[in-house]
């Protein structure tokens, strides 16, 4: 299922919501862990200004894929091999490598942690 996935701040966890199917549309849950393949980092660059311009956050900003997995028990397996990604509004206007803060536009998979807001990237 196509599936966009951003961090709700209500929350404190990953909202998926559906791209294709009867749902679409519709945020189908709320998870700890999520996995995505295939996939694409996604910035409204006007849901980035207005961010800027409002001093507020709004939803504007995720990663857009296949979903795979949600709260995978043994998810941390292949953490080791994956790059850490990040997005702040302020300073960038895409995801960017963590270490390096190269752009960051797709990855073959994607893994959401809400307990530290992590997210790490595969490219191989």
């Amino acid at each position: 299922m196509k599936v966009f996935v951003y961090f709700n701040l209500h929350r404190k966890l990953w909202s998926v919501k559906a791209l294709s199917g009867e749902d679409k549309g519709r945020v189908i849950g709320h998870f700890h862990h999520v996995g995505v393949r295939r996939a694409t980092f996604k910035v409204s660059e006007a849901g980035r200004q207005r961010v800027i311009r409002e001093q507020r956050k709004n939803v504007h900003a995720g990663v857009k894929g296949e979903l795979v997995w949600t709260d995978k028990e043994n998810y941390t397996s292949g953490i080791v091999l994956g790059h850490k990604v990040t997005y702040n509004p302020y300073k960038f206007n895409t995801f960017v490598d963590k270490q390096t803060l190269r752009p960051v536009h797709h990855a073959v998979e994607v893994w959401m942690d809400a307990t530290n807001r992590n997210v790490y990237y595969f490219d191989c």
